[in-house]
């Protein structure tokens, strides 16, 4: 009856250590999705709330040039 038990909690543990492995993976995963999408997605629009006002300013200062009659 005890040799039974040790083999189970053995299989177990055998079986706690694999499910480990998967979470570890999965996490891994999981952190390189979140990377992938702030490099994809926040910094560009981190670049756009800086490219888009110089924009803006560069093309309002053409049509007032262009409003003066230069």
């Amino acid at each position: 009856m005890e040799q039974e038990l040790q083999k189970k909690i053995e299989e177990q543990g055998l079986k706690i250590d694999a499910i480990y492995k998967s979470v570890e993976k999965t996490r891994k995963y999981f952190l390189a999705m979140i990377w992938i999408t702030v490099i994809g997605v926040v910094l560009p629009i981190i670049g756009l709330a800086f490219a888009i006002p110089a924009f803006m300013n560069n093309y309002m200062g053409s049509l007032n040039l262009n409003g003066l009659g230069l």
